[in-house]
């Protein structure tokens, strides 16, 4: 069987300290896992249970890599079309080794290789005008280059946080900061809720919420983030 197009590249993530690549096969994102986020976008955290939302593969990519066949450069992400309100959301990334469906809490870690530290970039007024219309804001999230992250560190290395700073700024004035210990679902609960709707398989990557502070970012802004004892990332708005 021949195929009419050459197949494409698959994404991939570096892992921190080697030459190995960690492909990514899905990506899933967990809203509102942060009780002061969710209180600022206007909901009840004790209210509702954890809910996913998914991009492109192909938009989770390295900073420091850049992307030579889309022509982004190094330490740079293009500003979007189609939004006028381009929000950073700083995050942990959960990178999944062991596949499973119906997987218990108690077991979830068992599944999970490593993580990184990503931004969850969004198109905050094509989001507000989808919900208001009651559409789908798949768009508002799944764009190009809207998953930038930091190499994935196995957790063979550094074991599974559960308590470290999250940060971004920007231009050198800080905008979020936060704790993973503040997280509603933590990774065990995350991981079991999703292999309940889908069979997790390696390769998959969850982005799992963000702390207060989210806002705007425009051309020409300095976008700095990390979380401690995983990983730091910077890029320049283009």
């Amino acid at each position: 069987m021949s195929s009419a197009l050459s197949a494409p590249l698959p994404a991939s993530l570096p892992v921190a300290g080697s030459d190995d690549r960690f492909f990514v096969r899905r990506v899933y994102c967990v809203g509102r896992n942060y009780a002061d986020h969710a209180r600022e976008m206007g909901n009840d955290p004790d209210r509702e249970p954890p809910f996913f939302f998914a991009k492109p593969a192909d938009a989770v990519f390295a900073v420091h890599e850049g992307v030579p066949a889309r022509q982004v450069a190094p330490n740079e992400v293009p500003y979007p079309p189609e939004t006028e309100n381009l929000h950073f959301e700083m995050e942990l990334v959960v990178a999944i080794g062991e596949g499973g469906s119906s997987i218990e809490p108690a077991d979830a870690l068992a599944h999970v290789w490593g993580y990184g530290a990503g931004i969850d970039l969004t198109r905050r007024d094509l989001q507000n005008s989808a919900k208001s219309l009651r559409r789908p804001w798949d768009l508002a999230k799944g764009f190009d280059f809207s998953g930038p992250c930091t190499p994935l560190v196995p957790a063979s290395v550094i074991g599974h946080p559960v308590s470290a700073r999250i940060w971004l700024s920007v231009d050198g004035q800080p905008k979020q900061v936060g704790d993973l210990v503040d997280q509603i679902w933590p990774v065990p609960d995350i991981v079991a809720a999703l292999s309940r709707s889908v069979t997790l398989l390696p390769g998959d990557v969850i982005f799992t919420g963000t702390p207060a502070g989210v806002g705007a970012i425009v051309t020409g802004n300095v976008v700095a983030g990390g979380i401690d004892g995983i990983g730091e990332l910077s890029f320049r708005v283009v």
